[in-house]
C-alpha cells in the first residue's frame, strides 16, 4: 500500500478540521473586547444575551445549518467538491468578520464561516473513511480530530501574541488572520482525488473508482476485493430509503446519543469561555490567558495519545476512560467554586477535563459517526449527528453567560459532571465496538433487517 499517499489525503482533508478549530476557538480571545465594543447593543434588554446568542452563537447557528444540509452537496457533488466549497467560505468569513463595522455584520460572516465547520464535519470524516483500511481508519479519520485541536492549539497562542504585539483592535486580527491557512487549504484540495465509495454508490463509475485505489495498493486483487465489497453492499439497499427507517434505529441512536453527551460534557461551553472561568476562580486576565494556552496544549498531546490508541484499544474503551476523568475533573472543579477555593487546582481540573476528553469523546465522535452508517446513507447519517452534536453547542455555550449569572458556576459544572455518569452507563449498555471491521460489516452488524 502507498501509505505515502494514503497519509497526504487524509491530513490534507483534515486540515478542514483546522480551520474548524481555529474559526471556533479565535472568538474567545476576540469576545470581551467584542462586547465592550459593541456594549451598547441589546436582545430582549440583555446585552449579555445579546453577546451570547448574536456574537458568540452565529457560527454556531451557521454550524447548526452546515450541519443538517452539509450532506446534500456531500452526495450529490461529491467530498472533494464539497471540501472546496467549504475553504472559499472560511476564507470569505475570516475576511469578511474581521473588517465588519457593526455586529450585525459580524454576525453575518461568523455565520457564513460556521456553515463551513458543519459541512466538515460530514465531508472530511466521510471521505478518510472512505479511503482508509479497516485496521488504520480510527487513527486516519482521528487526524481530523487531531487538526481541530491543532487549530485550537494555534487560536489560543494567535490570540494571546496578537494580544500582546497590538494594541489597537486586535480583535479584527485575531479573526482574519484566518484567511491565510484558508486559501492554503483550498488550493491543496485541488489535487486530492474523489471518494472511491462515493464514485460507485453515486455515480457507478467503477472505473474511476478503481482508479483511485490503484494509487493506494499495489495489488490488483487488493482493488477488486474493494470494489466488490462496495458493489455488493449496495444490491442490498434501497434508493429511497432513509436513515430514518426503522431498520437505521441503531446507528440512528448511537449518533445521536454520542453527539448528546459530547456537548452535555460542556466542553464546547469550557472552551469559548475559558479566560472567564479562569478569572471566575480568581486567577489574574493575563495567567487566565496562559490557562487557555495549557488547556490548547493539554487538548493537542491527549489527542495524540487518542490517535495511537484507538486502533489498538478501540473506541468503546477510550470512551470508558474518557467518562472516568470527565466525571471527576467536573466534579473537583463544582466544588472549588462551591468552596472558593483559589490557586492552582481549577486549571489542573480544567486540564484534566480537556485530557479526558481529547483522548474519549473527542478522538472517537467523527470516527465512530462515520463507521456506523451504511455508504449510500454515511453523508445522511452524520449530517443527523453532527446536527445534534451542533445544536447543542450553539444552545449550550449561548447560555453559559446568563446560567452562570443566574445558577452559578457550582450548578452548571456538577449538571455537566452529572450527565458524563449517564453517558457512562450508556456506553457500558449500548455502545459497540468497531475497531478493525470494514465499514460494510459494522452497518451490516448494526442493521435491523426485520
Amino acid at each position: 500500500m502507498n501509505t505515502k499517499k494514503l497519509y497526504y489525503w487524509s491530513i490534507t482533508v483534515a486540515l478542514a478540521g483546522f480551520l474548524f478549530g481555529f474559526d471556533t476557538i479565535v472568538i474567545s480571545g476576540a469576545e470581551q473586547d467584542i462586547q465592550r465594543l459593541w456594549g451598547s447593543y441589546t436582545l430582549f434588554g440583555s446585552n449579555d444575551l445579546f453577546h451570547g446568542i448574536v456574537i458568540v452563537g452565529a457560527a454556531l447557528w451557521g454550524t447548526v445549518l452546515g450541519a443538517i444540509f452539509g450532506a446534500i452537496p456531500n452526495d450529490r457533488l461529491g467530498r472533494k467538491k464539497t471540501l472546496v466549497f467549504i475553504g472559499v467560505l472560511y476564507t470569505i468569513s475570516a475576511i469578511g468578520s474581521s473588517m465588519a463595522s457593526d455586529p450585525w455584520i459580524f454576525a453575518l460572516f461568523r455565520f457564513i464561516g460556521g456553515i463551513g465547520v458543519g459541512a466538515s464535519t460530514i465531508a472530511a470524516p466521510s471521505f478518510i473513511s472512505e479511503i482508509a483500511p479497516q485496521e488504520k481508519r480510527g487513527r486516519l479519520v482521528a487526524t481530523y480530530q487531531f487538526n481541530i485541536v491543532f487549530g485550537i492549539l494555534i487560536a489560543f497562542v494567535s490570540n494571546a501574541l496578537l494580544a500582546k504585539y497590538i494594541s489597537n483592535d486586535a480583535w479584527r486580527w485575531m479573526i482574519g488572520i484566518e484567511a491565510l491557512p484558508a486559501i492554503i487549504y483550498t488550493v491543496m484540495m485541488f489535487a486530492i482525488p474523489e471518494s472511491p465509495r462515493w464514485l460507485i454508490t453515486a455515480k457507478n463509475n467503477i472505473e474511476a473508482a478503481k482508479q483511485v485505489f490503484r494509487s493506494l495498493y499495489d495489488n490488483e486483487g487488493d482493488i477488486v476485493e474493494q470494489v466488490n465489497l462496495i458493489v455488493n453492499s449496495q444490491k442490498s439497499t434501497d434508493d429511497a430509503e432513509s436513515i430514518f427507517s426503522k431498520k437505521y434505529g441503531i446507528p440512528l441512536s448511537l449518533a445521536f446519543f454520542i453527539a448528546f453527551f459530547n456537548q452535555f460534557s460542556g466542553i464546547n461551553a469550557i472552551l469559548y469561555y475559558a479566560n472567564r472561568i479562569f478569572a471566575e476562580a480568581g486567577l489574574a486576565e493575563q495567567a487566565g490567558a496562559l490557562g487557555s494556552i495549557g488547556l490548547g496544549i493539554t487538548n493537542f498531546v491527549f489527542t495524540l495519545l487518542g490517535m495511537f490508541l484507538i486502533d489498538r484499544l478501540g473506541r468503546k474503551q477510550l470512551l470508558y476512560i474518557g467518562s472516568v476523568g470527565y466525571i471527576v475533573s467536573l466534579s473537583i472543579v463544582s466544588l472549588c467554586f462551591y468552596n472558593d477555593w483559589s490557586g492552582m487546582i481549577v486549571p489542573i481540573s480544567l486540564f484534566a477535563f480537556i485530557a479526558s476528553h481529547a483522548i474519549g469523546q473527542g478522538a472517537v465522535i467523527w470516527v465512530f459517526i462515520s463507521e456506523i452508517f451504511p455508504n449510500h446513507l454515511r453523508s445522511s447519517g452524520q449530517a443527523f449527528g453532527s446536527s445534534v452534536h451542533w445544536v447543542l453547542a450553539a444552545i449550550i455555550p449561548s447560555l453559559v453567560p446568563i446560567l452562570f449569572n443566574s445558577i452559578g458556576a457550582v450548578t452548571v459544572f456538577a449538571i455537566f459532571a452529572f450527565m458524563m455518569l449517564l453517558q457512562l452507563v450508556w456506553i457500558k449498555m449500548y455502545v459497540p465496538e468497531t475497531k478493525g471491521k470494514s465499514l460494510e460489516a459494522v452497518s451490516e452488524s448494526l442493521t435491523n433487517s426485520n
